[in-house]
């Protein structure tokens, strides 16, 4: 792949192929198209922020990669952020690190519930949330969002129903919600609130594109709805998405209940997991302290790439269906109409389109004929997607 010069630090694409990058890499071991343009797993094809890349430097520099912990700066920097971006105070003494979202989510499994006991999500979501239940004895319980003339909306009525049965100890929220880019509004999060309360239920929101959003402000972490929803909450963030750190393993779980952090934190450590990343302590304080000019420069980017491949459907493509997604990178796309079965549409798109996307039922049964389309990545690369899908289609 060759760099490509324009006027945006972003176009600029860069070689990830040899990089031992699960979304480049894994094209031949996985889907045998090594030479497919990979809009599949959720990373951006960007640089991490300067600053970040300054602070890696400087361990390198330093050559002693022994083990770590965080100092208070850290948590500091944590709290700092929250609350400037989503004004939410949070107290130091309130994080516990885990090494990802999804061992976070299966921490919390373990440490809340029982064999047999029951876990609520809401598909179409996120993959590993449908494991959660199987991989430890407990039973999930499916919440359907609600998909009306391509719009999704939580479906509250079944959920009360959902939440009223025996052995319901768990709901996990996707908070901006992967793969649909809903972000909750206040009168949503108060319904999941109320039921929770009502039917003594912990919440658990995964919050990790909370500042992957193009309104400013409209994220609103769970845990400020009430003192309520504070108390019965476990919030899993990290700066992983929102920077392009994901491969440092450092993530922050917010438990202000004392009793549950205790819970939470002893899980952790009868799984020994409880070191932290050297690289990630620094690359998070970095991010959250001096990274924000960067992710509004990324979030005005990539706003742009949503709507030019919005457009492009609209314009050459309008069989398929696709909307402007309030948070993240992602979007999912309607091939319904196309009247394939979903593994003959995915073989096409990569046979055919040369394109590798999130195939739809990784997020549930609800995904039948969708694709998940990660677009953080130089412009002129979905110029060359879009018109490989274009060329495809009609000659199919």
């Amino acid at each position: 792949m060759q760099n490509k010069d324009t006027n945006h630090p972003l176009d600029q694409r860069i070689d990830r192929k040899n990089s031992s990058s699960v979304k480049w890499n894994g094209l031949q071991p996985l889907f045998s198209a090594p030479d497919a343009i990979p809009l599949w797993v959720a990373d951006m094809d960007f640089t991490a922020p300067e600053p970040v890349l300054k602070a890696l430097r400087n361990i390198v520099d330093h050559g002693i990669l022994g083990y770590a912990m965080p100092a208070p700066s850290f948590n500091e920097a944590i709290a700092a952020w929250m609350d400037k971006r989503h004004s939410w105070k949070i107290e130091p003494e309130w994080l516990v690190y885990t090494p990802g979202i999804v061992p976070a989510l299966n921490i919390a499994v373990e440490a809340f519930t029982e064999p047999g006991d029951k876990i609520i999500i809401q598909p179409p979501v996120y993959g590993p949330f449908h494991k959660l239940a199987k991989t430890h004895g407990r039973e999930l319980v499916e919440n359907p969002l609600i998909h009306e003339q391509g719009e999704y909306r939580m479906d509250l009525t079944h959920l009360e129903q959902a939440a009223s049965q025996d052995g319901v100890k768990l709901i996990v929220l996707c908070s901006p919600h992967n793969p649909v880019g809903r972000v909750w509004s206040r009168e949503e999060l108060n319904a999941v609130m109320e039921i929770a309360v009502k039917h003594d239920i912990i919440v658990i929101s995964d919050e990790i594109h909370s500042d992957l959003v193009f309104e400013s402000g409209k994220h609103i972490p769970y845990a400020v709805l009430s003192e309520e929803a504070k108390m019965h909450s476990i919030i899993c963030t990290a700066a992983s998405k929102t920077f392009n750190i994901a491969g440092l393993h450092t993530s922050s779980v917010v438990i202000a209940n004392k009793e549950l952090r205790l819970k939470f934190k002893n899980m952790i450590d009868k799984r020994s997991m409880g070191s932290m990343n050297l690289f990630g302590i620094a690359a998070t304080e970095a991010a959250y302290r001096e990274g924000e000019p960067w992710l509004e420069s990324t979030l005005e980017y990539i706003h742009g790439n949503l709507e030019y491949v919005i457009n492009y459907f609209k314009t050459n493509i309008p069989e398929c269906q696709v909307s402007m997604p309030e948070a993240t990178y992602l979007l999912w796309i309607d091939f319904r109409s196309l009247g394939m079965e979903h593994k003959e549409l995915f073989d096409f798109l990569v046979t055919k389109a040369g394109l590798v996307f999130s195939s739809g039922t990784d997020f549930g049964k609800e995904g039948e004929g969708f694709m998940r389309m990660n677009v953080a990545c130089p412009r002129s690369m979905l110029e060359e997607a879009m018109q490989q899908l274009h060329e495809a289609m009609l000659n199919r």
